[in-house]
């Protein structure tokens, strides 16, 4: 077994998660502690401002405009996690095997084989002293994938555990949604719509805080249904997994137009709408549904969610002994050394790629 630390910051632009698992690429043999360090309103208004500028590059590896300067954020920031992740738990850096390392992505369009997460593997390797395993999901998209969801190999980790019969789906809910759906040896996955992202733009925009903190201003209000209906017509909804988005696909859909109460409600019941809508488009319907990310600590979106999903059993990670919010940040630990095995990442159900895949790029201090 390696010890391999993973780093994850999503797409809602909260802060980076760190997690540390014991792991040989194929089983979980220990899960870690976990660690956090948040972006300050500065820094994430600078990885806005990214996002803007990113929408106009046609090459990977092209930096105009403040990407450049927001590379060197999310390095440093990442380094600035791991440090403090090692003296908090007292962590000999000698003592792990391996980083890995997703960035931020600023850029996802795999139908143009187009996806770009800033960061500096090589800089964040030399600055820790730990090798770092990097860029995750160009290999995929080169060879036809859609690049994402990555996630769904740790998934199948995780559920494996539990020892459960029957379809399991489960559902990351960060700034984009998505679900993998495992049931034996069968791995099918997808993004299934606008995440946390939406919501988390106007409540920024009304509030000037980026969240709708425990579901509260949903709660109080009212779904505006012939909007919600209008939003669900897109194609994207009716396509068959596998299948993938950028953060902002869906952000011209706006409630601006509403109060604050009913926009929340909205937006939130888009969330939970579009994950349903995928239930059918699967093998089988589910019957267990693992809620992880973000998403997992909003009751309302929870509520509306099992609504939708009735009469299948809907459940927080949380509540099954997983570590809700680092989940994804575990899940590159374990990539990392799949890819440093030379393990696939990345499969034909999950992505769209011709054959399993691995991925990565590894940078030694």
């Amino acid at each position: 077994m390696l010890k391999a630390i993973g780093l994850m910051s999503g797409t809602s632009l909260d802060g980076v998660d760190v997690a540390l698992i014991e792991t040989d690429g194929e089983h979980i043999g220990a899960f870690g502690p976990t660690g956090y360090r948040a972006y300050a309103d500065n820094e994430r208004e600078l990885l806005r401002r990214a996002l803007a500028d990113a929408a106009s590059v046609t090459q990977r590896d092209a930096r105009p405009g403040i990407l450049a300067d927001a590379e060197r954020l999310v390095t440093r920031a990442h380094a600035d996690a791991v440090e403090n992740f090692f003296q908090t738990n007292n962590l000999s850096r000698d003592a792990v095997d391996v980083v890995g390392f997703h960035g931020q992505t600023v850029l996802h369009r795999p139908e143009q084989k187009l996806t770009m997460q800033i960061g500096d593997g090589r800089a964040l390797a030399a600055s820790l002293g730990v090798p770092v395993v990097f860029d995750l999901r160009a290999a995929d998209v080169a060879a036809g994938g859609q690049g994402a969801p990555l996630v769904p190999v740790y998934h199948s980790a995780l559920v494996r555990m539990l020892a459960r019969s029957g379809p399991t789906a489960v559902v990351n809910i960060g700034g984009v949604a998505n679900i993998t759906y495992i049931d034996g040896e069968t791995l099918i996955a997808c993004d299934t719509g606008p995440g946390n992202a939406l919501l988390d733009d106007f409540m920024l925009r009304r509030t000037g805080k980026a969240v709708d903190r425990d579901g509260e201003a949903a709660a109080k209000g009212r779904t505006d249904g012939e909007w919600l209906a209008k939003a669900l017509r897109r194609p994207f909804f009716t396509a068959p997994p596998p299948k993938s988005l950028d953060r902002n696909d869906f952000a011209t859909l706006t409630v601006d137009s509403m109060s604050t109460e009913d926009g929340a409600a909205t937006l939130t019941a888009f969330t939970a709408a579009s994950i349903a809508m995928i239930a059918p488009r699967l093998p089988q319907i589910p019957e267990n549904w693992i809620v992880v990310g973000g998403g997992a600590s909003n009751p309302t979106l929870m509520r509306i969610l099992g609504e939708r999903l009735a009469p299948a059993t809907v459940t927080r990670g949380s509540d099954l002994g997983w570590s809700g919010d680092a989940i994804e940040a575990q899940a590159f630990a374990y990539m990392a050394v799949r890819s440093l095995k030379g393990l696939p990442l990345t499969f034909p159900g999950t992505t769209g790629v011709a054959a399993p895949h691995t991925g990565g790029v590894l940078a030694k201090p």
